[in-house]
């Protein structure tokens, strides 16, 4: 593991999403040895986790092996790993598997759930930012709809029919999106017994309205969209509490619910060890305008755990691939120049637009001055997610899922292989 070239300098990138993969490719050709460490050997593209939460598609199909990757990179290598802390002094990360010295530090760790400090929401609400969690909310779900067939308890069958998603963001939008179309298409066609107009599905969100980064058009159309699949939404409002069956939100509303989806927030991932780094809104780590970490001089941070704070973007750049496969591509530059001790070329975003889908044939879209919604827009966020999904193979699967699923209005993917109990964060074993 601790071999290394001792010409060349040693690249160390923590996390393989999005941001960390582009930065390993960019370097493909540079005079570095690259190694990347990750808890999980795959990447996962996010941006369609809520299609696996509500079986829409495989998990795995949305996920593909980091080597495989880098199969034809001779300058990269990966370890599976868990970082536990970053030692500047003596550069190098303490892991699971021993210490890794570096020459260069790239922590591009990515964002969790942002519960802000409330561990009740934390233990009873269900988040959705990796491939486990997605899996866990879509084996809640559909143990919860096997659990209202039989239940002869009235209160306790709507509790388990009815749907919560806390925050209107993108995520939160086309989550719940997912569960009006749910509701509308598959839920009495599937579970005989159970009516469309027992399943309830709401949308909390804190702003006055959805898609507060969006243009106000798209926030517009969005609500309307997802008002037409019955979705009841609630705008500058927050949730109070949840106790895993009774949700209180601060203007006096009580919900009895057994599926709260949390969508609220995202924070940075920021490993132990570098006391000296500035914290900025969210747990983002402030870094220079070339995404190098201040106070250190050969830490850097990219992709959703970083922020260049400026005048335009006072807290950081967006949270979302573009920006993350950007920074990634731009620091492999500006390595290369610093190693050649070259200048280094302060980072530009150039923001491509916005997109997001509230179901079949619904979308927004926001590409710079032009905003359009409707089926245009949903055609052209389903080329866009293809293009960006690693490998073939998983181009080729979501494809042909999406096409069944859309002349069928229904999916094949609503399995139970994982049984999930709430209230211990576990999968169940069989019995």
């Amino acid at each position: 593991m601790e071999q290394q070239n001792a010409s060349k300098p040693r690249v160390v990138i923590i996390g393989g999403g999005f941001a960390g993969l582009q930065l390993a490719k960019k370097l493909k050709d540079a005079p570095v040895e690259v190694l990347m460490l990750d808890k999980h050997n795959y990447h996962t593209f996010q941006p369609l986790l809520y299609q696996v939460a509500m079986g829409a598609i495989p998990a795995d199909s949305i996920a593909f092996p980091i080597r495989r990757i880098f199969t034809y990179q001779d300058n990269f290598s990966f370890n599976l790993a868990y970082v536990q802390k970053i030692n500047p002094e003596a550069n190098s990360v303490t892991t699971n598997i021993g210490d890794i010295h570096y020459d260069y530090l790239v922590i591009a760790t990515g964002s969790n759930t942002n519960f802000f400090g409330n561990k009740e929401l934390e233990t009873c609400t269900m988040p959705m930012k990796n491939l486990p969690e997605a899996l866990n909310l879509r084996g809640l779900t559909l143990q919860h709809l096997e659990k209202a067939l039989i239940t002869k308890d009235k209160d306790e069958r709507d509790a388990l029919m009815t749907f919560v998603v806390v925050g209107g963001g993108p995520t939160g939008v086309e989550l719940a999106g997912a569960l009006g179309e749910m509701r509308h298409l598959i839920l009495e066609k599937d579970y005989h017994g159970l009516s469309k107009q027992d399943m309830k599905v709401y949308l909390v969100e804190g702003k006055d309205r959805l898609l507060a980064a969006m243009s106000a058009d798209a926030s517009r159309k969005a609500k309307q969209f997802l008002a037409a699949n019955d979705v009841i939404i609630y705008n500058s409002v927050h949730v109070e509490s949840y106790d895993g069956h009774t949700l209180k939100i601060d203007d006096g509303m009580v919900l009895k619910a057994r599926n709260v989806f949390w969508a609220a927030g995202v924070m940075g991932e920021v490993p132990e060890g570098i006391e000296n780094a500035k914290l900025v809104r969210g747990s983002r780590i402030e870094t220079d305008d070339i995404n190098r970490v201040k106070g250190y001089e050969n830490i850097f941070a990219i992709g959703d755990v970083s922020a260049i704070v400026s005048e335009e973007y006072p807290n950081g750049h967006p949270g979302v691939a573009p920006a993350a496969i950007q920074q990634g591509a731009w620091l492999a530059k500006n390595l290369t120049h610093l190693i050649n001790d070259e200048p280094a070329e302060p980072f530009v975003y150039h923001d491509k637009g916005t997109l997001a889908t509230i179901g079949r044939n619904k979308a927004v879209a926001d590409l710079g001055k032009v905003h359009f919604q409707g089926f245009f827009a949903w055609l052209l966020w389903g080329f866009v997610h293809i293009l960006s999904l690693a490998g073939f193979s998983n181009k080729t699967s979501v494809i042909l899922t999406w096409l069944i699923n859309y002349f069928t209005k229904n999916s094949d993917n609503r399995l139970i292989v994982r049984s999930f109990n709430r209230s211990t964060r576990m999968v169940e074993p069989e019995k």
